[in-house]
C-alpha cells in the first residue's frame, strides 16, 4: 500500500490545492513538506489557469501545530546543520507566500500554530472557525515567535502582538477576527462546502464568503483589552513585569504568573525581535533577522532544555539559564542578534 504524501497538491478546475496531510503530527512541518509546498507555487505562479490557491489540512484534528520541533532540538544539540536548513527552507516559504501573487486562503480550522502561523498569516483571504485555537507558544519551549512574527505580531491592534508574543496566549476564532489574525469566521460544519464553492468559482470568492460567513460571538478579547494595552508597554521586558505586579486586577496577575515560567532569554529575544520588526519596511528583511536568531537560538541551552521539559519529558519544569531576566545581558542578545557571515546569511528565493 503506497504511503500518503505529507502534502497533498493538486489543480482542481482553477484553484490550486495545498493541503496538509500529516496528521499524526498535527501537521508539523518538516523540510520535506517546505519544499513540496515551494515547489507548487512556483509551478503556479505564472499559470494562467490557476486563479487562486488554497491552503488547508487532512483529517479532523487542526491546521498546523507548528514546526517539527522535536527534530530541530535533536539537531540544535549537534551541529545544528539540520535545524538552520529547515529554518532556511520554511522562511523561504513563508517569504514566497507573503510576496505571492495570486490570491491565497488558508482555512484555519483547530490548531495555528507556529509554523501554522507562518503559512496561514501571508493568504489574503484566512479563514477561521469555532475550533481555531491560534497561539505563538514559542517562549514557553526557549524558541522565539518566528516565521515572520516579528512582522506580524507588532502590526496587531495595539499591544496584542507583544502580549501572544511574550505569554503564548490561546486565542479562539473569534478573537482572530477581532485582532484583523482572521479575515472571515465560517462555521466548522459549513468549511467543505465553503471549500467546494470557492474551488467551483474561486473569482466570485467575497461572493462566497459573505454567503458562508458566521456570527463569531462576542471576542474575549474585549473583556481585558483595555488591561493589556495599559500594561504590555515600557521599554523592556523588565518595565512590563514592574507594571504587572504594580497591578491589582486578576488579569494582571495571570500574566505576570504565566510569563515568569518562560524562558528569560526568550522574553527579552521577542521583545527585542518585535520592537526591530515594527520598524522594518522589508519583510525579508524581517526573515533574514529571524533566521540569525534561529541559527543561533537553536543551539542554546533553553531550547533544548524547553524541548525537553515541554515536549520529551513533558515535566513542564524546564530550569531556564540564565534563570532570571536581569541577568540576560545585552551583550547576549547583540550576539543573537548579529550578522551571519556573508555566506551563511539568508535570502530570499531568487
Amino acid at each position: 500500500m503506497n504511503e500518503q504524501p505529507e502534502v497533498i497538491v493538486r489543480v482542481e478546475k482553477n484553484v490550486g490545492r495545498i493541503t496538509l496531510n500529516r496528521p499524526q503530527a498535527l501537521h508539523a512541518l518538516n523540510q520535506g513538506m517546505c519544499e513540496a509546498m515551494i515547489a507548487a507555487l512556483l509551478d503556479w505562479r505564472d499559470d494562467p489557469e490557476v486563479y487562486m490557491v488554497m491552503i488547508d489540512h487532512a483529517g479532523e484534528r487542526g491546521f498546523c501545530a507548528g514546526g517539527d520541533i522535536r527534530k530541530l532540538a535533536h539537531s540544535g544539540a549537534g551541529d545544528g546543520v539540520e535545524a538552520r536548513a529547515f529554518f532556511h527552507t520554511e522562511y523561504q516559504l513563508n517569504h514566497l507566500l507573503f510576496t505571492y501573487e495570486t490570491p491565497i486562503v488558508a482555512v484555519m480550522d483547530g490548531v495555528v500554530m507556529g509554523g501554522g502561523v507562518g503559512i496561514s498569516m501571508p493568504a489574503h483571504f484566512r479563514i477561521a472557525t469555532e475550533r481555531t485555537t491560534y497561539a505563538m507558544p514559542e517562549t514557553g519551549i526557549g524558541l522565539f515567535p518566528d516565521v515572520g512574527g516579528g512582522w506580524y505580531l507588532p502590526r496587531l491592534p495595539g499591544k496584542a502582538g507583544l502580549w501572544l508574543a511574550l505569554t503564548g496566549a490561546r486565542i479562539k476564532g473569534a478573537d482572530c477576527l477581532r485582532l484583523g489574525i482572521a479575515t472571515h469566521f465560517v462555521e466548522f460544519g459549513a468549511v467543505e462546502g465553503l471549500k467546494k464553492a470557492i474551488v467551483a468559482d474561486p473569482r466570485r470568492i467575497d461572493e462566497t464568503l459573505r454567503k458562508y460567513r458566521a456570527d463569531a460571538g462576542k471576542a474575549p478579547l474585549v473583556s481585558f483589552e483595555q488591561d493589556l494595552n495599559r500594561l504590555f508597554v515600557g521599554d523592556s521586558v523588565e518595565q512590563i513585569f514592574e507594571f504587572l505586579e504594580a497591578d491589582s486586577s486578576d488579569w494582571g496577575r495571570a500574566q505576570l504568573a504565566v510569563m515568569k515560567t518562560k524562558s528569560p532569554q526568550t522574553l527579552k529575544v521577542a521583545f527585542r525581535q518585535l520592537e526591530k520588526g515594527a520598524a522594518m519596511a522589508d519583510f525579508a528583511d524581517n526573515m533574514a533577522m529571524e533566521y540569525r536568531i534561529g541559527a543561533r537560538v537553536v543551539q542554546r541551552h533553553d531550547f533544548i532544555e524547553g524541548v525537553r521539559a515541554v515536549i520529551i519529558d513533558k515535566d513542564n519544569a524546564p530550569r531556564w539559564d540564565p534563570a532570571k531576566l536581569e541577568d540576560v545581558t545585552d551583550a547576549m542578545l547583540d550576539e543573537i542578534f548579529a550578522p551571519l557571515p556573508p555566506d551563511q546569511e539568508w535570502t530570499p528565493l531568487t
